[in-house]
């Protein structure tokens, strides 16, 4: 993706939402990261107003503020409404904004006014000081702008573009991850469960290839969310109707966001819509939320299959990053399992938060819209991290103890179902209920009974009995992209 707002490769989003030191105050220009404050009165007042938390808005909304100033202060010279000389010292200073130079300089708590009136003015005061001389905040900066279709469309944008260039790449990795390890395990045979009891026999290659596939509908119903996110209030200014802007500002300012970053950024199917609410950023984070219900889901069986190693269920070797215990010499616990479904607590919990925070808008504006944009791209950030970290230190060094899967599956009663066709339901419970009595293997008690070595051999052939119409691994993930 271009647009260059993203941090460099490696450092997640959660490590540059870190609040920043207070900056000394020395000479702007400087060379140094010392430098003084570049916003005005507005800013002062607001940070005086509101400590909440510490926490500033996100540096990605932070950043895409300065990209959205920059866009119309080209639009509007474009169209006659901005000298040229202005508008290109507006631009620069918001290209400088947008490419991360002056993240210090937005220290106004997240917890602040719903709209984000005090980051969009925290934001105009910094580039009309970075602009120079005869540069006003509102008159120039501001130009066709409000806070309530300002902000709001920074926030759906660096959304969309933090989904876009970490998370779904993220996703994508930890999905190929798994496969790789469907196939290696395809031919690992394995007591199945249900109700965490014994069932008919899995391959461990099948069950890699439901986490494959879980993940990859994550990355199908993130990506069916994105054309809504994209579609920003800009020109609505107050209420929705576009007081005070150019009826061509909102579309020039779009075609330039897109084609600097080649994220699709659209109108709005209803300005009103647009302006009063914030459905779109409500169904991302519904779709984050499933992606932390399916991760916890495959963390939880990863670590009960590596449980143990002798008093557990031992089924697989997760790799082993570093001592589980101050006392228990040899002790291994599964770390990144446990990282994994943490994060996926924060973010079900980030999703309540911004259900809450989008049901409760009233008329023409949701005023909720700094504490969504917190914790959706928090969620954001950390699901990138988590998926990262399940690929890397955990999904690809896993190993299969194929000798106790083997074991689990000739062990497990429940292979007694193939019988069913063959001697039906009735008999094949009294054999799977004496087997149980008795501690006796299932095929000894079934010939006991007088079920003929032929049928045993045919019906329990536990490769067989995993795949009874073949392998379906291939055809499978396919249908799954």
């Amino acid at each position: 993706m271009g647009g260059g707002l993203g941090c460099p490769d490696g450092v997640s989003l959660v490590a540059r939402n870190a609040v920043p030191p207070r900056p000394a105050t020395i000479g702007v220009m400087s060379a140094t990261d010392e430098r003084e404050e570049l916003w005005g009165g507005e800013t002062a007042k607001a940070v005086a107003n509101f400590p909440v938390s510490g926490e500033p808005i996100p540096v990605a909304v932070a950043r895409w503020l300065g990209r959205i100033k920059a866009a119309a202060a080209r639009a509007n010279a474009d169209l006659g409404l901005l000298d040229a000389d202005t508008a290109q010292r507006i631009a620069t200073a918001g290209d400088r904004i947008a490419a991360g130079e002056f993240d210090d300089q937005f220290p106004i708590d997240v917890f602040q006014t719903g709209s984000g009136t005090s980051s969009n003015m925290n934001a105009n005061e910094v580039i009309a000081r970075l602009a120079g001389d005869g540069v006003h905040a509102n008159d120039h900066v501001n130009m066709g702008q409000s806070s309530n279709d300002v902000f709001p469309s920074a926030v759906h944008l660096a959304a969309l573009d933090r989904t876009v260039a970490d998370l779904l790449p993220a996703l994508e990795q930890l999905a190929h991850a798994l496969e790789r390890k469907a196939e290696e395990f395809d031919d690992v045979v394995k007591s199945g469960r249900t109700h965490l009891m014994d069932a008919v026999p899995v391959t461990l290659g099948q069950e890699f290839s439901g986490y494959a596939a879980q993940v990859r509908q994550g990355v199908a119903r993130l990506s069916d969310a994105l054309p809504r996110l994209g579609q920003i209030p800009l020109g609505g200014t107050a209420t929705g109707t576009g007081l005070n802007t150019h009826p061509a500002f909102a579309e020039k300012v779009r075609a330039l966001l897109h084609d600097a970053t080649g994220l699709p950024v659209s109108a709005p199917a209803d300005p009103f819509e647009s302006q009063a609410a914030r459905d779109g950023l409500v169904e991302l984070s519904g779709a984050l939320k499933v992606v932390a219900v399916s991760l916890t889901k495959i963390a939880n069986d990863l670590r009960l299959m590596g449980s143990g190693p002798r008093a557990g269920l031992s089924e697989l070797f997760l790799p082993e990053l570093q001592k589980g215990s101050s006392i228990m010499p040899g002790k291994v616990n599964p770390v990144i399992p446990e990282v994994v479904t943490q994060v996926a607590a924060q973010v079900i919990g980030n999703d309540t938060a911004i259900t809450i925070g989008g049901m409760n808008g009233h008329f023409e504006l949701n005023v909720y819209v700094p504490l969504i944009a917190r914790n959706l791209l928090q969620s954001i950030g950390l699901l990138t991290s988590a998926a990262t970290l399940l690929e890397e230190k955990c999904v690809a060094g896993i190993e299969a103890n194929r000798e106790r899967n083997e074991q689990y599956a000739e062990a497990t009663l429940s292979a007694a179902t193939a019988l069913n066709p063959y001697i039906g339901y009735d008999k094949a419970s009294e054999i799977v209920k004496e087997a149980s009595r008795s501690g006796r293997p299932l095929r000894e008690v079934a010939r006991e009974a007088g079920v003929d070595e032929s049928v045993l051999d045919e019906a329990l052939d536990f490769h067989k009995m995993a795949k009874p119409h073949g392998s379906s691994l291939k055809k499978g993930r396919r249908a799954s992209h």
